[in-house]
Formats: C-alpha cells, sequence, structure tokens
C-alpha cells in the first residue's frame, strides 16, 4: 500500500516522518495501535532491546485541546513523546513529556520523555499484542481480502 503524503491528513504525514526517523534508531512503527479498548495511539513503537514508545501526533493547537485521553497512554509505554510540526505551539505540551519534531519526510527528537519502564507481563502481552497487529496489517495487505482478524 502507497501513502500519496500530499494528500493525507496532517497527522498521517507527521506519523509517517516520525516513524522514518524512528527506524533510523532502530525502532519499527505500528500506527493507529490499540493498546485497551477506548486508546488508541498514533504510533506505537518498539526498540531493539524492547522498549516501548508512543508518540502522540498533533497537527493543530484544535487537534492537541480535544485530545483528553493522551495521559491513559503513559501506562502502556516506557517513553511518551508529543509529535508536532514546526509551526505547533510548544509551549502548550506538558513539559516533562518527549517532543519530536516532524514533516511528512523526516523529524528530530528535540527532548527525552522520562523513563518509566513497563511491568515485564505488560510488555511481553503488548510485544505479542504489536506483532500480531502489524503481521496481520501485512497480510491484508497481501491479501486484501481476508479480515485482519486483530
Amino acid at each position: 500500500m502507497t501513502l500519496n503524503v500530499d494528500l493525507a491528513p496532517p497527522g498521517v504525514r507527521l506519523a509517517r516522518g516520525i516513524a522514518r526517523h524512528l527506524r533510523g534508531h532502530d525502532f519499527m512503527s505500528v500506527a493507529e495501535f490499540v493498546p485497551s479498548p477506548g486508546l488508541r495511539v498514533d504510533l506505537m513503537s518498539i526498540g531493539p532491546k524492547g522498549e516501548v514508545w508512543i508518540v502522540e501526533c498533533k497537527s493543530c493547537q484544535a487537534d492537541y485541546a480535544a485530545d483528553r485521553k493522551w495521559q491513559n497512554y503513559l501506562e502502556w509505554c516506557d517513553r511518551f513523546f508529543w509529535g508536532v510540526d514546526a509551526d505547533f505551539p510548544q509551549a502548550l505540551l506538558p513539559p516533562d513529556s518527549g517532543l519530536i519534531l516532524a514533516d511528512p519526510y523526516d523529524a528530530e527528537i528535540m527532548r527525552m520523555g522520562p523513563e518509566t519502564r513497563l511491568a515485564p507481563a505488560r510488555r511481553k502481552a503488548l510485544t505479542l499484542a504489536i506483532a500480531r497487529t502489524a503481521a496481520a496489517r501485512l497480510q491484508a495487505a497481501r491479501d486484501p481480502g481476508v479480515s485482519p482478524g486483530v
């Protein structure tokens, strides 16, 4: 599946640039991941040592103001980041969270989010869920007539 960057919504363009950047740090990302019913994160990334990072992409101040669930994401990752573009009013973002500046093609980590390590049982379950989601999406891309089941 090919993404036409020019036609994609702003948040999707940010997520693309951030995922590309994280790939350079050997993190693999799954977009629109559901760690728990009622939650959907923009990017869930897993690192080479099993580190789990969440990035919430915000394309404008209204998008950020409407997000009332982001604090619920903290228990599902080792580090939490906001992903925004250069025009976003960064002073709105909590200073004790990570910050990534992005465009559709790349990004830069401006501030690391504080590390809060996941419990081993949650890490194992989450890693399995990320792997299964990624595999189901790949299967659906390979065989579009089959339901992904995840």
